[in-house]
């Protein structure tokens, strides 16, 4: 072998491992950094005070590709305040442990912060299409599951009826979402009748002003229909919400599609709160159930939410 034809082996050897790298560097970046399981909520929002941009347990592979069994990936829709992490780091693990593509993000705030979907729904919702179609592209999915908690249980139905949404998602699974509004046990139904209140409240969190009971938001989202055919519906609700209150405004209008069910007819012991829904195992096996009816059981009337790793 001749020293040329050594040099352009090895140059050759050198730009195939260059690409070989760069290729491999590229494939790992789309894999995002996560944080731990987390028991409940709690731990989670202390843990993401540190890091309030990390991905729950479990999601934003983009290199995940859904199985014939779990065609759809899902996303995660986030309450309002929450950010990802502190919502989802426990039920993202157990939903990606099934074997489904989980994705979730951070909208509705300023970006790189704790608090996030404050801002206006629209605004969120907007983001939240933004997103599904980016994981779409990147799965090869026909459809997305959505799975959100309190506003990110209502928010996606603005997404369905205002920007294409119905052609894209196959189910929506709430967990006391604010579907009708909330007042608070009366206090922010009062709160909004006072004169500067509501512009003021409105400076720090605007999707607060709009899911009070009777809010024109509502009130339009609700116009002419809750649901539209061809997707599946189910609302996962607690007899104990201390948010949205009434808990029954959760609920959604009757309907072939919809399954509206209040989590103590399955375990009567369970006094799972709003905050703590999304922790909750018998909720959490209730959304299994909603993303996979076929493979449906009734979820264990446990009261100690497992670390899941």
């Amino acid at each position: 072998m001749g020293l040329r034809t050594r040099r352009w082996l090895v140059a050759g050897m050198a730009v195939t491992a260059a690409l070989v790298l760069g290729a491999t560097t590229a494939q790992a970046a789309v894999k995002e950094p996560t944080g731990p399981v987390q028991p409940n909520i709690l731990t989670a929002a202390v843990y993401s005070l540190g890091a309030p941009t990390i991905a729950p347990p479990g999601t934003n592979d983009w290199n995940c590709k859904p199985s014939a069994e779990h065609p759809n990936p899902v996303l995660l829709s986030n309450g309002t305040t929450a950010n990802a992490y502190e919502n989802w780091a426990n039920l993202s693990q157990k939903l990606a442990n099934a074997g489904y593509c989980v994705f979730a993000g951070n909208f509705g705030g300023t970006p790189g912060t704790f608090l996030q979907t404050v801002g206006p729904i629209a605004d969120t919702a907007k983001a939240l299409a933004a997103f599904g179609d980016r994981i779409l592209n990147a799965t090869g999915a026909a459809k997305l599951d959505v799975v959100g908690h309190s506003q990110g249980g209502m928010n996606i139905r603005y997404w369905i009826k205002y920007l294409g949404g119905a052609a894209k998602i196959s189910r929506l699974v709430g967990l006391s979402p604010s579907n009708h509004g909330t007042d608070l046990f009366g206090l922010l139904s009062t709160l909004e009748m006072i004169p500067g209140v509501p512009a003021v409240l409105g400076s720090v969190c605007q999707s607060c002003n709009e899911q009070a009971v009777g809010s024109a938001f509502l009130t339009d989202l609700n116009a002419g229909g809750e649901t539209v055919p061809g997707i599946d519906y189910t609302v996962i609700q607690t007899r104990y919400d201390d948010v949205v209150t009434p808990y029954t405004s959760a609920y959604l209008k009757a309907a072939p599609n919809v399954k509206n069910i209040l989590l103590q007819n399955v375990c009567g012991l369970d006094f799972t709160d709003h905050l703590g829904i999304t922790y909750d195992p018998v909720a959490q096996g209730l959304v299994l159930n909603a993303l996979d009816p076929a493979h449906a059981k009734t979820p264990p009337c446990v009261l100690v939410p497992p670390v899941i790793s």
